[in-house]
């Protein structure tokens, strides 16, 4: 059986499009005992209040009349953020040479925050640029590789 995000994924994706947007990640969590499903939105020159709202209204539309979900939940629709996270292969392929945090499960150095640049994606395993010298996190290593903004 598909997970709820792949459902609701195949589901919004042509809304989404429609809208003039590209589906980022979608979201089906539990926080405080309520559960969220989340679509993350992006676009050339970035998401406004408008197109989540537009995709928020039809996709809402949908998955009252497919309801792929048990039970009640809260549905939001927002941009993936300046600081999204790196999932997919093709996300880190997009992104190569720009700023991104990693985040590890447990400290390597002394640390387990690493900022730097995105230099390679191999399998799971994320080169980043740190400095003068280049470090390699093995997929079990990294919780998160982010993008990062820089002032």
């Amino acid at each position: 059986m598909a997970k709820v995000t792949e459902i609701v994924a195949e589901l919004a994706a042509p809304a989404v499009a429609a809208a003039g947007c590209e589906l980022w990640d979608v979201e089906y969590v539990r926080e405080a005992g309520v559960w969220y499903l989340r679509l993350y939105l992006d676009k050339e020159g970035g998401v406004d209040i408008i197109d989540c709202e537009n995709v928020s209204r039809v996709v809402s539309d949908l998955l009252d009349e497919a309801d792929p979900i048990e039970g009640s939940y809260t549905f939001e629709v927002s941009s993936a953020g300046a600081e999204r996270a790196l999932k997919r292969p093709s996300d880190f392929a997009r992104f190569m040479g720009s700023p991104v945090t990693v985040k590890l499960y447990k400290a390597k150095d002394g640390r387990k925050e690493f900022a730097g640049y995105l230099k390679g994606y191999d399998n799971g395993a994320v080169t980043v640029a740190v400095g003068d010298r280049e470090l390699t996190f093995t997929k079990d290593e990294v919780a998160l590789c982010r993008l990062r903004v820089e002032f």
